[in-house]
């Protein structure tokens, strides 16, 4: 759909040893609205989305003055029409998406057309997660046997997948044994940056997306704008569909200082976590910012992000900034690709540096990452935190309340040993989840301490 362009943002520039077309924000400013360069990183990024898709339509001019109008203190009223760039599916959702388009493609071939015609709009990743089972284990091929018995039992499944693939455009499937799917997301398919080759030129604009789980919002800490929805949101997107939301309100939350030394990201987001759901964020969207951003480590933001279906708020943003460029350099993006990246967005003033004013914000929290200290939550909430320091305290309190209730414990049988477990026995103690498993220094700290 070709954009109206009522405000003649379309410019071409040069970026990674091409030319390449951006919808420059500054042309708001040019066109007399103020503050352009004050509003939240994500919201900005949400402004880029209409003017791109400006059709009159959809998105006419009345709905990109709205957003540049944006007031921090507004209850959200303005409906816009979001397009993201790419959709991301995990299995469990996935795999019937594929099944709703090849059904569609054998009805469309009954009607007499063309079923190759029959494709996803928009650029859609299938990752293919929570898959492989541990039967094989502490021996140096119990992965590869492990993968290999998963092909074994869901071969019929797999090789549906498989077709798929091939013959679908704009579909990607990632095999089983790869990774979570978040995990896949961050180190290897946000692009931070999405170009894509129309009319013969290069269009070059943020990374943005929609995925079938929750914790989608991971991608955040990439400076990748992103949540969860449900399968048919997701399948509308990847039909070309844009996605109908009001324009949200943003909490700042200001990081200052360094994490401790004996403090991990597990500890600053179970901070994090339980002052947000003490704020109340739902439906909003959390924006970091401060000082204390450069001394994240990006696995570090991403686990922050990741938290935002349990702090409750639709996503927890962390704009791009040279942190961002050194990870996708880290995680061998092509150097070409990251100078797209720091030239698009430097253009756009979507690129996070000291010295940018302060966005203007609904409302703002503040934490000094040097008063994290080691924690424990869970197992079902983790806005209950408790430090690590008062943990044995903690563990009498829940022990007495077990105890009233005159519990007799319960048998285990492991072999031929039978074990008498009591009220406060630990029975397991795991590393799981998203959350815990793409972050490098979480989970080799987890491996010393097992």
């Amino acid at each position: 759909m070709r954009s109206q362009d009522s405000f003649q943002s379309r410019v071409t520039i040069h970026a990674g040893g091409r030319q390449a077309v951006i919808h420059r924000l500054d042309a708001l400013t040019r066109a007399g609205f103020k503050g352009i360069d004050t509003l939240p990183y994500s919201i900005r990024v949400l402004l880029e989305n209409l003017l791109r898709y400006e059709d009159g339509k959809t998105v006419t001019r009345e709905d990109i003055e709205a957003v540049a109008n944006w007031d921090p203190s507004a209850a959200p009223s303005t409906e816009i029409a979001f397009r993201p760039s790419r959709v991301l599916l995990q299995d469990f959702t996935g795999v019937p998406a594929v099944v709703d388009l090849a059904a569609m493609r054998d009805q469309f071939a009954k009607m007499g057309g063309d079923p190759s015609r029959i494709n996803p709009l928009q650029p859609a990743d299938l990752v293919i997660d929570h898959s492989v089972q541990v039967d094989s284990y502490g021996l140096l091929r119990s992965f590869e046997d492990n993968v290999k018995r998963e092909f074994e039992r869901n071969q019929e499944r797999y090789e549906f997948l498989k077709w798929g693939q091939s013959a679908f455009e704009n579909m990607r499937v990632v095999p089983p044994g790869t990774g979570i799917v978040h995990q896949v997301n961050l180190e290897y398919l946000a692009s931070v940056v999405f170009t894509r080759d129309a009319n013969g030129q290069c269009i070059a604009y943020p990374d943005s997306l929609v995925g079938t789980d929750s914790h989608t919002t991971m991608i955040n800490g990439l400076g990748v704008l992103g949540w969860g929805v449900g399968g048919i949101e997701a399948e509308a997107a990847m039909l070309g569909q844009p996605i109908s939301m009001l324009l949200p309100q943003v909490v700042g939350f200001k990081l200052t200082g360094k994490l401790p030394e004996g403090a991990t990201a597990t500890d600053a987001v179970l901070t994090v976590t339980q002052m947000l759901r003490e704020k109340g964020v739902v439906g909003k969207f959390v924006e970091f910012y401060g000082e204390g951003m450069e001394n994240l480590a990006l696995p570090d933001r991403a686990t922050i992000a990741n938290m935002a279906p349990e702090y409750g708020a639709t996503m927890g943003f962390f704009p791009v900034d040279n942190e961002t460029l050194a990870y996708l350099r880290f995680s061998g993006r092509d150097e070409a690709h990251v100078d797209v990246v720091e030239r698009v967005l430097k253009e756009q003033g979507l690129f996070h540096t000291a010295s940018d004013p302060e966005p203007r914000f609904t409302d703002t929290m503040q934490l000094d990452l040097g008063d994290v200290v080691p924690s424990i939550a869970g197992p079902k909430r983790p806005q209950d935190r408790i430090p690590l320091s008062e943990s044995k305290r903690s563990w009498h309190r829940v022990l007495q309340g077990f105890e009233a209730s005159a519990d007799r414990g319960v048998e285990v049988t492991r072999g031929d040993d039978t074990f008498h477990l009591q009220n406060g026995a630990v029975v397991i103690a795991a590393i799981t989840s998203c959350t815990n498993t793409s972050n490098p220094s979480v989970m080799l700290a987890a491996g010393l301490v097992a």
